[in-house]
């Protein structure tokens, strides 16, 4: 391959690149534009029907038309022994229960025990609005997505799919100076369900208990579920237009034979989603935030997806069947996850639901360079600031690829007028052109193709930070200087993009000229095309891709000078 080869190939990459992200961010934002929706200061839930169960029948046929939203006796798992537990005396309280940690306020329904809101007090919503909570889960405002659970089966509460309403309490709970729970009490007959939640005051965990007091003569038999259940609107305060690759919103879960699944919003409109799994977590992600119900490892349960008539979609499972022996106690448990996409935590939570944060195919190198970056920000106080010490560590780990590529551009810049006296020689005769190419490189030393072998294994390191940075929650709303408020999103005033084309096109001028005349038009206007695509970026990537161009401009300026200076043979 000679090198006017590699270089179409090189810029039909690259433009086929900026074409497709640009279609790709306009389909997009044509699929997700919605009106505007306003937030309110206050909870505002709307009415629950009394059925409120989910239909999702276990088979692969269509679900069922229905109302209710507890899912049906189908995806019951097999019997389970249940265990013993000490229980408390519950209070009465209000419709609404609502709870304060210092990381957490929520809102509980006492119509079914469901989380109807969340909001995330250590994330504004927005830098205009800083005194507003970030809101993940609501269920009003026209929006819907709550998280709920209950049990089911012969005995079971929801069964029926009249969700009890439960007694609490306390209506409002402070828990930000330290652990608490909540409890929800429903009696029906001799039996009392206690749905227990339980919160740590610094944490996004949320322990949900349902005990079970029989004091009936007969065996109380039910299972748990758990679900999320979600309209496809966009996540509140998510841009209106950007471009480059948009937030993944949908669902997500771990399999026995896939660490993370995703479960697309589109699929289930096609079809139902049914797995067995033992323990595992299913979980709604969007940008920066998830939620997630993670059950008990040990348990062998049904997940489960659908999407139902209301346009709403549910995501969950249903535990194993329990039997609670008459005049005895039983317990059936989950966890709650409403936060930000934490590496750390989320982690130690539960296996695989780390991988929630969508790093792609290059996962397992994008990982230890969030942690270096977020190392390095510990020491340097500044996210913006670490990006860029990121960048030096990342090229002086690659200098000698880099230096391997740009000696073998800058020789065929010293080579480039006697290429092109060959080419308008031996213009007729292509045959006679490429041997005598060949012959040029064999007799100045010159690998045509040693300028893209190197730049080519750099690449997946490239594409890993650029998810790094486009995942990481630590820099939304992380400001760099000046005018940079905000490493998430993009430059109010274009200057970090004006500054990486100019970058871009100083980079150009070091290169080798194309020989084709229409290829030398079409890389003069390269750097305008990623100056655009590049305006609507968020600014901290932006931020990345500058310091790297000048970082690379130095570099082959310098192993340019030197190749010229020793006549191709200074070292790299």
């Amino acid at each position: 391959m000679f090198p006017a080869e590699v270089q179409r190939i090189v810029l039909l990459v690259g433009l086929a690149a900026v074409a497709y992200l640009m279609v790709l961010a306009w389909n997009d934002d044509q699929r997700k534009r919605a009106p505007t929706q306003t937030i309110a200061s206050a909870p505002m839930v709307d009415a629950a029907p009394a059925r409120d169960a989910p239909d999702t029948g276990f088979a692969a046929a269509p679900v069922p038309a229905g109302s209710s939203d507890v899912p049906d006796s189908s995806l019951l798992a097999p019997v389970q022994p249940a265990a013993a537990t000490v229980v408390e005396t519950p209070g009465s309280g209000e419709r609404l229960v609502r709870v304060d940690t210092a990381v957490l306020s929520v809102w509980i329904d006492r119509l079914g025990g469901d989380i109807v809101r969340v909001q995330l007090p250590a994330y504004p919503m927005s830098l205009e609005q800083p005194e507003v909570p970030y809101l993940l889960l609501d269920s009003g405002n026209g929006h819907t997505y709550v998280a709920q659970s209950g049990l089911i089966g012969k005995d079971g509460f929801d069964a029926a799919g009249d969700r009890p309403l439960y007694q609490a309490n306390v209506a409002h709970a402070d828990f930000r100076d330290g652990p608490g729970r909540v409890e929800l009490t429903a009696t029906r007959g001799d039996v009392q369900v206690r749905k227990i939640f339980e919160f740590v005051d610094d944490d996004y965990l949320i322990r949900v208990r349902h005990e079970v007091i029989n004091q009936s003569a007969a065996d109380f038999e039910a299972a748990m579920f758990a679900q999320l259940k979600r309209d496809n609107k966009p996540p509140y305060g998510d841009a209106a237009f950007t471009l480059g690759p948009q937030p993944y919103l949908g669902g997500a879960l771990t399999t026995a034979e896939e660490r993370y699944v995703k479960v697309h919003f589109d699929d289930l409109d096609e079809a139902p989603y049914r797995a067995e799994v033992t323990g595992g977590w299913m979980a709604i992600l969007q940008h920066y935030f998830l939620s997630a119900w993670v059950a008990q490892p040990e348990d062998a349960n049904r997940f489960y997806g659908q999407h139902r008539n209301d346009g709403t979609y549910t995501l969950g499972y249903t535990g194993p069947l329990q039997r609670v022996a008459a005049g005895s106690t039983g317990a059936f448990s989950a966890q709650f996850y409403a936060g930000p996409k934490d590496q750390n935590r989320l982690e130690k939570i539960a296996p695989n639901l780390n991988l929630t944060i969508d790093y792609g195919f290059l996962w397992w190198l994008a990982v230890p360079l969030f942690h270096l970056l977020e190392w390095l920000e510990t020491y340097v106080g500044n996210w913006g600031l670490a990006i860029i010490a990121l960048t030096f560590v990342v090229k002086l780990v690659l200098y000698p690829l880099s230096a391997a590529s740009y000696k073998s551009m800058a020789n065929m810049r010293r080579v480039a007028p006697q290429l092109k006296r060959v080419q308008e020689r031996y213009s007729d005769d292509k045959q006679k052109l490429s041997q005598e190419m060949m012959a040029l490189y064999q007799k100045e030393k010159v690998n045509p193709l040693g300028g893209c072998l190197p730049m080519l294994l750099q690449m997946p390191v490239f594409i890993a930070l650029y998810w790094v940075l486009f995942e990481s929650v630590e820099l939304r709303q992380a400001p760099f200087f000046l005018w940079i408020h905000d490493l998430a999103a993009m430059d109010p005033y274009f200057v970090l993009p004006i500054l990486m084309g100019a970058s871009q096109f100083i980079q150009m001028q070091l290169s080798p000229p194309p020989p084709d005349p229409m290829q030398a038009k079409v890389m003069k206007i390269m750097p305008i095309m990623f100056t655009v695509l590049f305006l609507f970026f968020p600014s901290g990537l932006v931020l990345y891709w500058l310091v790297n161009n000048v970082l690379s401009i130095a570099q082959q300026w310098y192993i340019t000078r030197q190749v010229e200076a020793g006549n191709g043979n200074a070292k790299a």
